[in-house]
């Protein structure tokens, strides 16, 4: 963050300071919620939580070398005590990204935005220095802890957004207004909450509403393939630029096709010029996040040389994302259990399939290690159900359910395609499915393991990979 006062953030927060010596100190390091991340120079914001109260360890973030505690109540150490610690994170955050000019590059969708945030951040780079949400800090926090790590140098602000509900993006493009704004496409994820597809079309729209005018160097790019989001053209004065695979996409793919270890190739397509790519990233479905990626980056200047060496360069950032790892002895495990909805998992089962291609010429199985897909609402069984029958329709050799009742639906999907005997099998939580793996899988088997968040099926990827210590984990 930019080097401001205690006293001048107490000012822009609107908060009363306690127990400050010298109300000239700076803040030189980052803004943290937690104690562990404190360095010297930061500033510690103390969150009540249901089971931690940050104000109990605002000493401890002292001691590590915070310059002063961002409260609601006093707390022995020095303070800026407001009303409320978030509202203060958000209203600091829009003037430190106000006062240093950066370029905000804000993106939303209901699949991809974190492979997508990560992939424009890693082409950005190449400009300028880029901060970018790091992981899945897209919400109310997360977002004003972002903005708040650019410095005077930062020209690139890449801001990954999301939302649960209307009204949620239209406050955080409040927080730090972007000059452009992407947006990938309108899925399933958290129907159960917004209530349907054209809702959840609402809520992300509002991040083009936020834009400034064509005249004032507002950008809108929009995925062209997507209906819903093509829409979005009537809700902005922005300038709409699209990318995709439609014939109108100032960016597009062309020529797409699939190594044999399932990496995504194309002739990417600009309006001043061609280059090749080749991803190292799996699965078709990031042709699309790469398009995207592009189209942010043309948009910005780079070349169409510039943006293909950069996309073919970049890995995952993220933890637990198509995160590919080949053991010592020969069986690749895809760690994607970071979260989970239908359109993430038919693009991971496709991708699972693509992979499998090369193992199954040697005599390696494709599993897939499935569990619930969350806040699907009255949409839960029928989605289950597809999933466990898409995953028989890519001839995947294994599929193990994991869990409860959606578990079980997965399964049944799957006998109902036609996966009967040995090929489905329902356990009941990650130790059975561990077990299970562990006494079944061979040399040259491909596991790919998926749910969401909730489910924590990473335990079941990382048991896999315990004591394999020289193997080589790819696309990262």
């Amino acid at each position: 963050m930019i080097a401001l006062s205690l006293a001048e953030i107490a000012e822009i927060v609107g908060g009363q300071s306690h127990d400050i010596p010298d109300p000239a100190t700076r803040v030189t390091g980052p803004v943290v919620i937690d104690s562990r991340q404190v360095e010297p120079g930061s500033l510690f914001a103390a969150f009540a939580g249901e089971n931690v109260d940050g104000h109990d360890y605002a000493q401890r973030a002292m001691d590590a070398g915070a310059v002063a505690v961002l409260a609601t109540r006093p707390t022995g150490a020095p303070a800026i005590v407001v009303d409320d610690v978030q509202t203060a994170l958000g209203a600091l955050a829009r003037v430190v990204v106000e006062r240093l000019g950066t370029k905000v590059v804000a993106l939303t969708g209901s699949a991809g935005k974190t492979s997508t945030k990560d992939l424009i951040a890693q082409v950005l780079q190449r400009k300028g220095p880029t901060v970018w949400t790091p992981g899945s800090l897209n919400n109310e926090i997360g977002l004003p802890l972002t903005a708040l790590r650019a410095e005077k140098d930062t020209e690139h602000l890449v801001l990954e957004m999301g939302a649960r509900g209307i009204g949620h993006i239209r406050y955080l493009t409040e927080l730090t207004p972007p000059s452009i704004g992407l947006v990938l496409n309108v899925g399933s994820a958290h129907i159960g909450e917004f209530g349907g597809r054209e809702q959840i079309a609402q809520a992300k729209g509002e991040l083009v509403e936020a834009l400034p005018s064509a005249e004032a160097g507002g950008i809108a790019v929009l995925n062209a393939d997507d209906p819903l989001v093509r829409a979005m053209e009537s809700r902005t004065h922005a300038r709409v630029t699209f990318f995709g695979e439609a014939e109108d996409a100032a960016v597009r793919a062309e020529n797409v096709r699939l190594t044999g270890t399932g990496q995504p190739s194309f002739r990417l397509h600009t309006p001043t010029g061609c280059g090749d790519v080749t991803l190292r990233l799996y699965g078709e479905h990031h042709v699309s996040n790469a398009l995207a990626a592009a189209a942010v980056a043309h948009e910005l200047g780079m070349s169409v040389d510039e943006i293909a060496t950069a996309l073919s360069e970049a890995g995952t950032l993220s933890r637990w994302r198509m995160e590919v790892t080949e053991r010592p002895d020969g069986v690749t495990i895809v760690n994607d259990a970071y979260n989970a909805n239908p359109e993430s998992m038919r693009a991971a089962l496709r991708a699972l399939a693509a992979m499998g291609k090369a193992a199954q010429a040697k005599g390696g199985r494709t599993w897939a290690v499935l569990g619930q897909m969350a806040e699907l609402g009255d949409e839960a069984l029928a989605e289950h159900d597809a999933v466990g029958r898409l995953a028989v329709r890519l001839n995947v050799s294994k599929l193990v359910a994991v869990g409860g009742r959606e578990a079980s639906w997965l399964q049944l999907g799957a006998y109902n395609e036609g996966s009967w005997g040995e090929e489905s099998v329902h356990v009941s939580d990650a130790r059975a499915a561990i077990d299970l793996l562990r006494s079944e899988l061979r040399p040259g088997d491909v596991v790919l393991v998926k749910a969401s968040r909730s489910v924590g099926l990473e335990r079941i990827a990382q048991a896999l990979l315990e004591n394999t210590t020289e193997g080589e984990v790819t696309g990262r």
